[in-house]
């Protein structure tokens, strides 16, 4: 058994393998959400399940801007468009 996390949307504990990490891309003018594939960028990320479900239910929650530690609003299109949702 390997590393768990929590999902951000769902609250369901499972393999790390199984979730999706989302961080900030803060290399670019504005900083962006980007999908984090192999798990290695720098900085806090926020894990999710790569369902719609997991994404709709983190999105009203505002739970990756909580879980990012940032203030205000993050846009997921970009997620969405990524793992194609």
């Amino acid at each position: 058994m390997g590393p768990v996390r929590t999902c951000v949307g769902c609250r369901e504990r499972d393999q790390r393998s199984a979730l999706v990490r989302l961080v900030l891309d803060r290399s670019a003018p504005q900083p962006r959400l980007v999908v984090d594939d192999r798990a290695c960028l720098p900085g806090r990320g926020a894990w999710v399940h790569p369902a719609t479900r997991c994404l709709e239910l983190a999105e009203r929650r505002k739970a990756v801007p909580r879980a990012l530690r940032v203030t205000g609003l993050l846009d997921l299109a970009g997620v969405r468009a990524h793992l194609g949702l």
